[in-house]
Protein backbone atom coordinates (compact mmCIF):
# COMPACT_ATOMS: atom_id res chain seq x y z
CA UNK A 1 0.00 0.00 0.00
CA UNK A 2 0.99 3.18 -0.71
CA UNK A 3 1.62 5.66 2.27
CA UNK A 4 -0.28 8.33 1.27
CA UNK A 5 -3.46 5.80 1.45
CA UNK A 6 -2.00 4.15 4.33
CA UNK A 7 -1.86 7.17 6.46
CA UNK A 8 -5.18 8.09 5.03
CA UNK A 9 -6.54 5.00 6.43
CA UNK A 10 -4.89 5.77 9.30
CA UNK A 11 -6.53 8.50 9.99
CA UNK A 12 -10.10 6.54 9.64
CA UNK A 13 -9.61 3.46 12.07
CA UNK A 14 -12.03 2.67 14.27
CA UNK A 15 -12.62 4.84 17.39
CA UNK A 16 -11.76 3.29 21.24
CA UNK A 17 -11.59 3.47 24.51
CA UNK A 18 -8.07 3.44 26.96
CA UNK A 19 -9.01 0.12 27.82
CA UNK A 20 -9.77 -0.86 24.13
CA UNK A 21 -6.80 0.12 23.02
CA UNK A 22 -4.22 -0.56 26.08
CA UNK A 23 -5.69 -3.22 28.44
CA UNK A 24 -6.07 -3.00 31.95
CA UNK A 25 -2.20 -2.57 32.66
CA UNK A 26 0.35 0.52 32.93
CA UNK A 27 1.58 1.55 29.41
CA UNK A 28 5.63 1.95 27.69
CA UNK A 29 6.27 4.69 25.46
CA UNK A 30 9.05 4.10 23.70
CA UNK A 31 10.34 8.11 21.86
CA UNK A 32 13.46 7.63 19.96
CA UNK A 33 14.20 11.46 20.43
CA UNK A 34 12.71 13.93 23.55
CA UNK A 35 9.55 15.20 21.89
CA UNK A 36 8.51 12.09 19.77
CA UNK A 37 6.55 11.34 23.11
CA UNK A 38 4.37 14.24 23.30
CA UNK A 39 3.99 14.78 19.58
CA UNK A 40 3.08 11.04 18.88
CA UNK A 41 1.26 9.95 22.07
CA UNK A 42 1.04 13.27 25.03
CA UNK A 43 -2.76 12.65 24.29
CA UNK A 44 -2.21 8.94 25.55
CA UNK A 45 -0.14 9.47 27.90
CA UNK A 46 -2.31 12.47 29.51
CA UNK A 47 -5.10 10.40 29.25
CA UNK A 48 -4.04 7.25 30.44
CA UNK A 49 -2.22 9.28 33.69
CA UNK A 50 -5.70 10.89 34.17
CA UNK A 51 -7.54 7.55 34.23
CA UNK A 52 -4.82 6.95 37.36
CA UNK A 53 -2.53 4.14 34.82
CA UNK A 54 1.40 3.99 35.22
CA UNK A 55 3.14 5.00 32.19
CA UNK A 56 6.81 4.47 31.72
CA UNK A 57 8.46 6.83 28.97
CA UNK A 58 12.37 5.51 27.37
CA UNK A 59 13.54 7.59 25.23
CA UNK A 60 16.01 6.20 23.56
CA UNK A 61 18.49 8.84 21.96
CA UNK A 62 20.61 11.28 23.25
CA UNK A 63 18.92 14.22 21.16
CA UNK A 64 22.56 15.64 20.31
CA UNK A 65 21.71 15.79 16.42
CA UNK A 66 19.50 18.88 16.18
CA UNK A 67 21.87 21.20 16.58
CA UNK A 68 25.47 20.32 15.75
CA UNK A 69 26.95 23.76 15.44
CA UNK A 70 25.55 25.47 18.44
CA UNK A 71 28.96 26.60 20.21
CA UNK A 72 26.47 27.75 23.25
CA UNK A 73 24.70 24.06 23.30
CA UNK A 74 27.82 21.72 22.35
CA UNK A 75 26.93 18.03 22.40
CA UNK A 76 26.78 17.45 26.95
CA UNK A 77 24.86 20.94 27.41
CA UNK A 78 22.36 19.92 25.00
CA UNK A 79 21.71 16.36 25.90
CA UNK A 80 21.17 17.99 29.33
CA UNK A 81 18.64 20.54 28.33
CA UNK A 82 16.56 18.15 26.24
CA UNK A 83 16.69 15.79 29.25
CA UNK A 84 15.38 18.84 31.63
CA UNK A 85 13.23 19.58 28.71
CA UNK A 86 11.12 16.36 28.41
CA UNK A 87 10.46 16.12 32.11
CA UNK A 88 8.95 19.23 31.83
CA UNK A 89 6.96 17.94 29.43
CA UNK A 90 6.01 14.97 31.11
CA UNK A 91 4.80 16.65 34.20
CA UNK A 92 2.47 18.85 32.03
CA UNK A 93 1.08 15.27 30.79
CA UNK A 94 0.48 13.94 34.60
CA UNK A 95 3.89 11.89 35.13
CA UNK A 96 6.05 11.61 37.48
CA UNK A 97 9.97 12.76 35.68
CA UNK A 98 11.14 9.57 37.69
CA UNK A 99 9.40 7.63 35.53
CA UNK A 100 11.65 8.34 32.57
CA UNK A 101 14.38 6.21 31.20
CA UNK A 102 16.79 8.30 29.24
CA UNK A 103 19.28 5.53 27.17
CA UNK A 104 21.26 8.21 25.83
CA UNK A 105 22.54 6.21 22.35
CA UNK A 106 24.22 8.37 19.57
CA UNK A 107 21.53 10.76 18.10
CA UNK A 108 20.90 9.53 14.34
CA UNK A 109 22.97 6.97 14.89
CA UNK A 110 20.26 4.99 17.48
CA UNK A 111 21.37 0.95 16.21
CA UNK A 112 18.40 -1.86 15.60
CA UNK A 113 20.39 -5.17 16.14
CA UNK A 114 23.58 -5.84 18.44
CA UNK A 115 24.78 -5.63 21.71
CA UNK A 116 23.40 -1.64 22.34
CA UNK A 117 20.21 -2.68 20.97
CA UNK A 118 19.49 -5.99 22.67
CA UNK A 119 20.65 -3.35 25.82
CA UNK A 120 18.14 -1.39 25.07
CA UNK A 121 15.41 -4.23 24.44
CA UNK A 122 15.91 -5.51 27.89
CA UNK A 123 15.00 -1.57 29.26
CA UNK A 124 12.29 -1.57 27.76
CA UNK A 125 10.91 -4.90 28.99
CA UNK A 126 12.51 -3.70 32.76
CA UNK A 127 10.49 -0.41 32.11
CA UNK A 128 7.27 -2.72 31.04
CA UNK A 129 7.57 -4.88 34.01
CA UNK A 130 7.70 -1.90 36.88
CA UNK A 131 4.55 -1.01 35.24
CA UNK A 132 2.92 -4.12 34.71
CA UNK A 133 2.37 -3.08 30.87
CA UNK A 134 -0.42 -4.26 28.67
CA UNK A 135 0.61 -2.21 25.80
CA UNK A 136 3.75 -0.67 24.10
CA UNK A 137 3.90 2.05 21.92
CA UNK A 138 6.92 3.15 19.53
CA UNK A 139 7.19 5.47 16.78
CA UNK A 140 5.91 3.79 12.99
CA UNK A 141 8.61 1.53 11.17
CA UNK A 142 8.33 3.37 8.17
CA UNK A 143 8.72 6.75 9.62
CA UNK A 144 11.48 8.48 7.27
CA UNK A 145 13.94 8.67 10.20
CA UNK A 146 16.63 5.80 10.77
CA UNK A 147 16.25 6.46 14.40
CA UNK A 148 11.98 5.95 14.70
CA UNK A 149 13.25 3.08 12.12
CA UNK A 150 15.50 1.72 14.95
CA UNK A 151 13.13 2.49 17.91
CA UNK A 152 10.82 0.16 16.08
CA UNK A 153 13.27 -3.11 15.51
CA UNK A 154 14.11 -2.64 19.30
CA UNK A 155 10.96 -3.20 20.41
CA UNK A 156 10.71 -5.92 18.22
CA UNK A 157 13.71 -7.33 20.32
CA UNK A 158 12.03 -6.88 23.27
CA UNK A 159 8.78 -8.57 21.90
CA UNK A 160 9.91 -12.12 22.64
CA UNK A 161 10.55 -11.04 26.72
CA UNK A 162 6.78 -8.93 26.75
CA UNK A 163 4.01 -11.79 26.37
CA UNK A 164 0.59 -10.86 26.01
CA UNK A 165 1.65 -7.10 25.64
CA UNK A 166 -0.29 -5.37 23.14
CA UNK A 167 2.35 -3.54 20.62
CA UNK A 168 1.08 -0.59 18.98
CA UNK A 169 2.95 1.59 16.32
CA UNK A 170 2.49 5.79 16.38
CA UNK A 171 3.61 7.82 12.92
CA UNK A 172 5.41 10.73 13.64
CA UNK A 173 7.29 11.69 10.64
CA UNK A 174 5.18 9.67 7.98
CA UNK A 175 3.06 12.57 6.59
CA UNK A 176 6.27 13.61 4.67
CA UNK A 177 6.92 10.55 3.12
CA UNK A 178 6.78 10.60 -1.17
CA UNK A 179 3.12 9.64 -0.90
CA UNK A 180 3.69 6.89 -3.63
CA UNK A 181 6.49 4.81 -0.81
CA UNK A 182 5.23 1.30 -0.32
CA UNK A 183 4.76 0.80 3.16
CA UNK A 184 2.82 -2.95 3.15
CA UNK A 185 -0.77 -4.25 4.42
CA UNK A 186 -3.55 -1.35 5.03
CA UNK A 187 -3.30 -0.44 8.83
CA UNK A 188 -4.52 -1.98 11.49
CA UNK A 189 -5.56 -0.78 14.95
CA UNK A 190 -7.55 1.81 16.87
CA UNK A 191 -7.52 5.61 16.70
CA UNK A 192 -7.77 7.43 20.20
CA UNK A 193 -9.83 10.42 21.26
CA UNK A 194 -7.48 13.06 22.42
CA UNK A 195 -9.38 15.94 22.27
CA UNK A 196 -10.17 16.68 26.09
CA UNK A 197 -6.08 16.64 26.17
CA UNK A 198 -5.53 18.62 23.37
CA UNK A 199 -3.94 21.71 25.34
CA UNK A 200 -2.43 19.76 27.34
CA UNK A 201 -0.43 18.45 24.65
CA UNK A 202 0.25 21.55 23.34
CA UNK A 203 1.89 22.66 26.46
CA UNK A 204 3.80 19.32 26.33
CA UNK A 205 5.14 20.02 23.19
CA UNK A 206 5.78 23.21 23.58
CA UNK A 207 8.21 22.15 26.53
CA UNK A 208 10.52 21.28 24.23
CA UNK A 209 11.71 24.85 23.77
CA UNK A 210 14.97 23.30 22.42
CA UNK A 211 12.58 22.20 19.11
CA UNK A 212 9.99 24.76 18.63
CA UNK A 213 11.58 28.32 19.26
CA UNK A 214 14.59 30.40 18.84
CA UNK A 215 15.87 28.95 22.52
CA UNK A 216 19.01 27.68 20.27
CA UNK A 217 19.86 30.64 17.74
CA UNK A 218 23.67 30.10 17.29
CA UNK A 219 22.94 27.50 14.73
CA UNK A 220 21.24 28.31 11.64
CA UNK A 221 20.91 24.69 10.47
CA UNK A 222 19.74 23.74 13.82
CA UNK A 223 16.48 21.64 13.12
CA UNK A 224 12.93 23.67 14.49
CA UNK A 225 9.41 22.06 14.08
CA UNK A 226 7.29 23.54 11.64
CA UNK A 227 4.12 24.44 12.69
CA UNK A 228 1.97 22.48 10.44
CA UNK A 229 3.49 19.67 11.29
CA UNK A 230 2.59 20.06 15.02
CA UNK A 231 -1.09 20.97 14.29
CA UNK A 232 -1.26 17.88 12.26
CA UNK A 233 -0.10 15.64 15.45
CA UNK A 234 -1.80 17.98 17.99
CA UNK A 235 -5.41 17.32 16.21
CA UNK A 236 -8.40 15.42 18.40
CA UNK A 237 -7.23 11.46 17.45
CA UNK A 238 -4.04 9.65 17.97
CA UNK A 239 -3.71 7.14 16.11
CA UNK A 240 -2.13 4.09 16.35
CA UNK A 241 -0.93 0.75 13.51
CA UNK A 242 -0.94 -2.29 15.93
CA UNK A 243 1.69 -5.06 15.26
CA UNK A 244 0.12 -8.43 15.31
CA UNK A 245 2.95 -11.80 15.57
Amino acid sequence: MRADAFLAAADLLPLADLATLAGEGGLVVVAPHPDDESLGCGGLIAAARAAGRDVRLVVVSDGCGSHTHSELYPPARLRDLREDETRRAVTVLGMDPGAVTFLRLPDAHVPSEGRRAEDAAAAIVEAASACRASAVFVTWRHDPHCDHKAAAAIVALARKNLPAVRIYEYPVWGWTLPPETEVGAAPEGLRLDVSAFRATKAKAVGAHESQTSDLIHDDPTGFRLEPEMIDRLCGPFERFVAIRG
